[in-house]
């Protein structure tokens, strides 16, 4: 029998009389609530469709530029043959379609001096094409088809938009396997190689979409289905080394092939060659360069000698453009120099002097 002091009974009989909190329901209706149900059956549940999924569902991002890159620009590559000799069309290459009328851009050595080719569409229709211009010295040709014509057309976009990693869509017929597609990305800008007569192209894209022999002259595309380069080079036996003229270049090139057949360029009338400065004399005259181009001969009558300069003369600058080599001096004899005066930083005889030249066009 357990026996409970009389403080612990008046405590448990004081706790037995406390109101009891009564815990909140979980959920009720507010009074006078009325209630509709309905006896109409719910409809049936729509059935999983069968079959095999819509492919267009699946395409990704990367596949979705690259198929509407080749939807846009494919229709005006074509493929070309050129006439080199008189018989017949010989060799293959690629162009691409600029004006509807039948324009079309292609390399200079795909035409290899022809004055005709042979135009292959993407349906099947063939062309004769006649030469408009040829431009060596960035593997750059003009061709236009001779009857006429309504053509797809593709258009030049801006290259010097472009950065590394971009993807980028090679279209062009190589081995003559016409409407042949592939992909990479832009490696680097601003390249420079030796063309076919030895000067140097300059501004040219890099890329590992894949190139290959035919593959010259079709255009390089990006995402928006603009030509950002002409296909031009392949460094053989590398891996994914491959080249092309930025459209930026293709786009200059192209309006001087169109208004006067050929590119005009600069030429102060002279034979040079790159040579070596000594440190004395580069600290006597107040430069820090190890080479110049030092004139060999002139020609009678021409710019140079008209200046003033002689056999002998080292030229460093040129309107305050570094000279280094023949490569540095044809690039400021560029387009658009002819008629306009220039500045040549010269040393005769150990001594540093100005001499201005009107450059005139060059001789082809």
């Amino acid at each position: 029998m357990i026996v409970q002091s009389k403080a612990s009974k008046y405590a448990t009989f004081a706790f037995a009389r406390q109101p009891r909190r009564k815990r909140p329901p979980a959920f009720a209706f507010a009074p006078g609530a009325t209630f509709t149900f309905s006896e109409t059956p719910p409809p049936p549940a729509t059935p999983v469709r069968q079959g095999p999924p819509d492919e267009s569902a699946l395409l990704d991002a990367y596949s979705h530029a690259v198929v509407h890159a080749v939807e846009r620009v494919g229709p005006a590559v074509v493929r070309i043959h050129p006439w080199a000799s008189a018989y017949g069309p010989e060799g293959v290459g690629s162009g691409v379609v600029l004006a509807p009328e039948g324009l079309i851009l292609t390399n200079s050595h795909v035409m290899r001096g022809a004055a005709q080719a042979e135009v292959v569409t993407l349906d099947g229709r063939v062309f004769l094409a006649r030469l408009v211009g040829d431009d060596p010295d960035t593997d750059l040709a003009l061709i236009k088809v001779q009857e006429p014509v309504n053509l797809p057309t593709a258009r030049l976009g801006d290259s010097k938009a472009l950065r590394r990693g971009q993807l980028v869509i090679a279209i062009g017929a190589p081995l003559g396997f016409e409407a042949t597609v592939t992909a990479g990305i832009i490696s680097a800008m601003g390249r420079s190689l030796r063309g076919e007569k030895g000067r140097l192209i300059e501004d040219l894209i890099q890329t590992d979409a894949a190139l290959n022999p035919g593959s010259s002259g079709g255009p390089l595309v990006n995402a928006a289905g603009e030509v950002v380069g002409i296909a031009t080079a392949v460094i053989a036996g590398a891996q994914g080394l491959c080249f092309a003229v930025a459209a930026n270049t293709a786009s200059l090139v192209v309006g001087e092939l169109v208004k006067h057949g050929r590119v005009r360029r600069g030429s102060i009338g002279v034979v040079a060659q790159q040579a070596p400065i000594p440190r004395d004399l580069a600290r006597a005259v107040g430069i820090d360069q190890p080479f110049g181009v030092w004139i060999a001969t002139l020609d009678p009558g021409g710019p140079a000698a008209k200046a003033g300069l002689v056999p002998g003369d080292l030229l460093i600058a040129a309107d305050d453009q570094v000279l280094i080599g023949l490569d540095d001096l044809m690039r400021v004899l560029g387009h658009g120099t002819m008629g306009k005066p220039m500045t040549f930083q010269v040393i005769r005889q150990g001594k540093r002097m100005s001499v201005e030249v009107t450059p005139r066009e060059r001789r082809r």
